[in-house]
């Protein structure tokens, strides 16, 4: 005979009370799918924090898993670890971001994604017309920056 909800649900909060408070490196390295090293990182850049023990090793609470979470799809969609890390900085770092954060995370990053995704499909679209035709036109094509007209917007390729 199975368990009852009741009883899964208490399995389950026995089963978390039982693990310890904080995790290792290799812990949440394991459990996030992201290298040490990465996360090396992103403590030293202060997108997460740890705690030292007496052996000077490691430990991250367990919250550290959601903003680890946060991090990597932040980072799928673009947002640079400046930004990603400015954002997070509104959020305790001691607590599991909830919906209400993201919210709020995510509104920020909307406007960004919405640009980057017209800059690529105006992109997209203007290499199928030159690759289409074959010709390569001056006179036609949008990656031609005649007399230098892009040069006040910076270094870099720019595109109309």
């Amino acid at each position: 005979m199975g368990k009852s909800s009741h009883e899964q649900e208490c399995s389950a909060l026995l089963q978390e009370s039982l693990e310890p408070p904080e995790l290792t490196v290799g812990e949440v390295a394991r459990r996030s799918g992201v290298a040490i090293s990465a996360l090396h990182f992103y403590e030293k850049q202060g997108l997460i924090a740890s705690a030292r023990t007496a052996g000077n090793q490691r430990r991250y609470a367990r919250a550290v898993l959601r903003r680890v979470a946060v991090i990597k799809v932040a980072q799928r969609m673009g947002v640079p670890l400046a930004e990603i890390a400015q954002a997070l900085s509104c959020l305790p770092g001691n607590r599991v971001p909830g919906q209400a954060d993201w919210a709020q995370l995510s509104s920020r990053w909307r406007a960004q994604l919405d640009e980057r995704i017209a800059t690529l499909t105006q992109l997209r679209d203007q290499l199928d017309s030159c690759i289409g035709c074959g010709c390569l036109s001056l006179k036609v094509c949008p990656l031609r920056n005649q007399e230098d007209c892009l040069a006040g917007q910076g270094a870099g390729p720019h595109f109309r």
